[in-house]
């Protein structure tokens, strides 16, 4: 009963029923841009200017350091105050500043129409969508990015301000709508499937990903990632040689384990097949709990061959309160 109240509590703050994503849920993310910071690991390659410092000196708004004159430098960067003290002709150098388009992937697929707890993992990935979005247009950096479901991907490209973060909210709006509605039709009429041909998988979306983003982006992937497979290894293989990756797993209490107290006998389906089981033994639960420690710990294998920050949040906890006790300007790696 206090877990219900807590639940109910947690929504009412949210200004959501935890299965469906209105824009008010997502304009009170606009208020929590401190929560991280964008700052690159990496040297910016985009020619575009900006509001990031590159690692090469050239003229540009952000002064760097004063050395000694060299053949070739331009006589406008002397500084006569520094020439004048030392007796040695000394010239200023700026760090140039460029610019990165930020892309947000976002997984709305079914397996991400799942919650247990308190919210779908789509709809948290929503939150977090919004969050960083808002955090984009704050750090004045140009928003694109992808959102897909099973049935329908939509590409966005850059643009700046707030008009660009209002159009990639709409479109989560009305796409997980879209993927929501989806799969109850299906749980209503399992025999009405979709062709596996026509079906839109994470695959897809990183292979468009790649035809999008330009050298230098930072992008956001925030997906379950049920669907990674060497096809998806691939493309985030290559995205990672010319951009700045950053991996964001949603994820679900009841897919670590089974709960304790769990019994009778349930029906599990993957899409394709349907099998019972029966719940309260307890080589099942713990079968069930070695296996998803697995899939987990070989997805962080991948982000650490790969190089990408990795970054794990649940559907069970209001995304906010998952930001409390951890560095500023960083989220929990795991």
């Amino acid at each position: 009963m206090e877990q219900q109240a807590q639940i109910r509590q947690w929504l009412a703050q949210l200004h959501c029923d935890g299965s469906n994503v209105e824009l008010k849920q997502l304009l009170r993310y606009q208020r929590h841009t401190q929560l991280f910071d964008l700052t690159p690991a990496q040297t910016i390659q985009s020619k575009l200017a900006g509001s990031y410092l590159a690692k090469s000196k050239g003229r540009g708004m952000e002064f760097d350091e004063v050395r000694h004159y060299q053949t070739g430098d331009d006589v406008r960067t002397i500084d006569w105050r520094v020439t004048a003290r030392t007796g040695k002709v000394h010239t200023k150098l700026f760090r140039e500043e460029k610019e990165r388009p930020v892309f947000i992937l976002t997984d709305l697929n079914h397996s991400m129409q799942f919650g247990s707890t308190l919210l779908l993992k789509s709809v948290q990935a929503a939150h977090l969508a919004a969050l960083i979005a808002w955090h984009v247009k704050k750090s004045g950096d140009k928003l694109g990015g992808l959102l897909f479901h099973q049935q329908q991907i939509r590409e966005l490209k850059p643009a700046g301000r707030s008009v660009a973060v209002l159009r990639y909210l709409h479109q989560l709006i009305e796409l997980q709508q879209q993927s929501l509605l989806w799969v109850q039709q299906q749980m209503q009429q399992p025999t009405a499937r979709l062709p596996e041909s026509k079906s839109i998988d994470l695959a897809t979306a990183l292979g468009q990903l790649r035809r999008l983003a330009r050298p230098g982006s930072l992008l956001f992937i925030i997906s379950d990632f049920q669907q990674l497979d060497a096809t998806c290894l691939r493309h985030l293989q290559a995205l990672r040689l010319h951009n700045e990756i950053r991996i964001c797993q949603i994820s679900d209490p009841l897919e670590q384990q089974l709960p304790a107290h769990a019994s009778g006998i349930a029906k599990v389906s993957d899409g394709n097949q349907e099998v019972t089981m029966e719940l309260s033994g307890m080589n099942l639960k713990r079968d069930y709990q070695a296996q998803q420690q697995a899939f987990n710990q070989q997805l962080h294998q991948h982000w650490t061959q790969l190089g990408c920050r990795h970054w794990q949040f649940n559907a069970s906890e209001p995304l906010l309160d998952q930001f409390s006790g951890r560095p500023h300007g960083e989220f929990e790696r795991r």
